[in-house]
């Protein structure tokens, strides 16, 4: 006891003391409940108050994402915080840079105004035109997976004393901590969202994974195929099918996004979709809208010479909405009559060579004013089903 009480008569007499309040902040629930931006602009307000030089604070924050590789958040006194998502094609912009040494070597990196690669860092969005003469790179290396960063930058002519410096490394772990927890939190949204959908994410986030969790909702549906993809695969070099596919799938799923639609499944070239609306005609009409822009979107589209196009079928019903699977091993899916006939409607859609077909309670809510394709006398359905269309013949490719 008289060991750490001697321990703390000594640190409380430095002036790293006033640092430690930093640490419990960054620790604590006040910070764990803000944005990226609210986290930073604090940070650096707390680390200017305990007078820190800092007039250039980043946050470099990787993630687990199919298109982004992370995302920068930056700070300068009295200004709004900037906020750059970061695509992989643009990451190249760090390379070489005291931010990839850093996330690299996983090692602190120290570059002044003067050094051999100034130019190179001085020169990145966050900042250039901001006559630092220092600045401080640190890794914030988590226990596993990528590495974040943080950058502190200053403008006085001699850089950060060793005081300031050794302030600065120790508020590394809360902050490293602090991070780690955004850096998880985000790679699983992002994972969840990319692989199920924001939907399906947002239950499984709410505790709702049992098997046999279900629930009833409406929802305008779409289940989208493409024609001829049996031919194309079996005579195309699987690279060029996936290439085909991704070409393709990059025309539909953002559409249905873009229309409050939410993408199910993939079941090889199908796409089924839903859109849960607040009434029957909104659902209908973003259902209607995707559709419509999905085939104006595939009729421009050419690979090679190789035009694509496909059948789509709308319905509007009541759907289960739920878990089924075995063990560890669960899917969430739509089941009902009304999936079914929606799968068959689009066998239609093959059949007669039309790109678009709906169902007549689709037609009517959607207020399409759809052209009668006739009575289909569906298999499974006891009755047969008047189907309507837009006359949009789909004569480029036999159906699969």
């Amino acid at each position: 006891m008289q060991q750490i009480a001697s321990r703390a008569n000594v640190m409380s007499s430095d002036r790293v003391n006033p640092i430690f309040g930093i640490i419990e902040w960054l620790s604590g629930d006040e910070s764990h409940a803000l944005d990226d931006a609210g986290l930073v602009r604090a940070l650096g307000t707390r680390l200017t108050e305990v007078g820190i030089p800092v007039h250039r604070l980043t946050l470099h924050l990787t993630t687990l994402h199919p298109e982004l590789v992370g995302r920068t958040i930056a700070w300068s006194p009295g200004e709004p915080v900037e906020i750059h998502d970061r695509e992989r094609s643009a990451w190249r912009v760090f390379s070489g840079s005291p931010i990839f040494r850093a996330m690299t070597d996983r090692e602190i990196v120290v570059v002044d105004a003067n050094s051999e690669d100034a130019d190179h860092w001085q020169s990145i969005d966050i900042f250039a035109g901001r006559r630092l003469r220092q600045l401080v790179v640190a890794p914030l290396c988590n226990a596993d997976g990528p590495v974040s960063v943080a950058g502190f930058g200053t403008r006085n002519p001699g850089g950060f004393d060793p005081l300031d410096f050794e302030k600065l490394t120790r508020i590394l772990p809360a902050l490293r901590t602090a991070c780690e927890l955004r850096v998880l939190r985000q790679a699983e949204l992002s994972l969840l969202d990319t692989y199920i959908g924001p939907m399906t994410a947002q239950r499984i986030l709410a505790g709702r994974i049992r098997r046999g969790d279900v629930e009833s909702m409406e929802a305008a549906l779409l289940l989208c195929d493409l024609r001829g993809f049996t031919e194309l695969s079996n005579r195309s070099d699987p690279t060029r099918v996936f290439e085909i596919l991704n070409g393709y799938f990059e025309r539909v799923i953002p559409t249905i996004g873009e229309n409050g639609g939410e993408v199910l499944k993939f079941m090889g070239d199908a796409v089924l979709a839903f859109f849960p609306g607040h009434d029957k005609a909104s659902s209908c009409n973003a259902a209607l809208s995707s559709a419509r822009q999905i085939l104006s979107d595939l009729d421009r589209l050419k690979f090679a010479g190789l035009s694509l196009s496909a059948g789509v079928a709308l319905h509007y019903g009541n759907v289960s909405y739920g878990n089924i699977g075995a063990g560890r091993r669960l899917d969430f899916t739509l089941i009902g009559p009304d999936i079914n006939m929606l799968s068959r409607i689009q066998g239609v859609c093959s059949e007669l060579k039309q790109n678009l077909l709906m169902s007549p309670i689709f037609n009517s809510a959607s207020r399409a004013n759809g052209l009668t394709m006739g009575f289909h006398k569906l298999k499974g359905f006891e009755n047969a089903v008047e189907l309507f269309g837009e006359g949009r013949v789909n004569d480029q490719r036999p159906g699969d």
